[in-house]
């Protein structure tokens, strides 16, 4: 399935990391995944093996939102593994944010998490895949960094940042050699939306977006976003004017 000999998933040890982790080992790729909680690591990977694979899967704990955490991780990859062919940064959080619940702390934690949790993975990454001269960093950010929208003010403004970094950030690591893909998920089954008490619409399982997100790094597609009538209806909401697409927003507000 995929060209990659090493890879390396943040936030693998649960939902759409978890599954790309599985897809690639069963193709004979060996993925390292990384997570918080040991023990939950090294369930999932016990759990991807009882399922049959030709490649291998590890566990490497590792808290993304600690710096230092990072670099040790980092360290203990290029001892054991040496330098991986595709880095996927895909640990986040969620929390949806009204009027209610407004508290700075949320966008402080979702922030640390979704954002600066990539950004200190990038300072080992980028020197490294910038001095071996190739490599693939795929960056999992979300639809709900398009646009503003009702309860998603920290959660869409951790991913909208994501987005911003990412494209700033392709010109310059594609003169290097190394190749970044943006990934703009739509609403995929997992522990985080299962949280959600709102109907969310097109929504998918695990396993197809997985598989979307694979074939768009294997084809280094900048932007992977998905699923398609989706992205399409929300980037079509961000070419209208602000006072008919706040008409139309105003419906996704909870009623209290």
């Amino acid at each position: 399935m995929a060209s990659w000999q090493t890879v390396w998933i943040t936030g693998g040890g649960s939902g759409i990391g978890l599954e790309v982790a599985r897809q690639l080992a069963k193709s004979g790729t060996n993925v390292v995944i990384s997570g918080r909680n040991p023990d939950k690591l090294q369930q999932a990977c016990d759990e991807v093996k009882s399922g049959g694979i030709t490649g291998s899967i590890q566990s490497l704990p590792c808290d993304v939102t600690n710096l230092d955490s990072v670099k040790a991780a980092w360290l203990v990859l290029l001892e054991t593994q040496g330098i991986p062919d595709l880095v996927l940064l895909n640990a986040g959080d969620h929390q949806p944010v009204s009027l209610d619940n407004f508290d700075p702390a949320i966008f402080e934690h979702l922030m640390k998490v979704n954002f600066h949790g990539v950004v200190n993975c990038l300072a080992s990454v980028i020197p490294a895949f910038c001095q071996r001269g190739h490599g693939h960093i795929g960056v999992v950010a979300s639809v709900a960094g398009y646009q503003g929208l009702p309860t998603a003010s920290a959660y869409g403004a951790t991913k909208a940042a994501l987005i911003n970094a990412a494209e700033a950030l392709y010109p310059e690591l594609k003169l290097k050699g190394v190749d970044l893909s943006l990934i703009n998920p739509g609403f995929v089954r997992t522990p985080l939306t299962d949280r959600n008490t709102f109907e969310m619409p097109f929504l998918i399982d695990p396993e197809p977006a997985a598989e979307r997100i694979i074939l768009g790094l294997q084809k280094k597609q900048f932007e992977i976003a998905f699923p398609t009538r989706f992205v399409i209806l929300l980037k079509l909401l961000k070419a209208l004017p602000y006072w008919l697409y706040f008409k139309l927003t105003r419906q996704l507000i909870p009623k209290s």
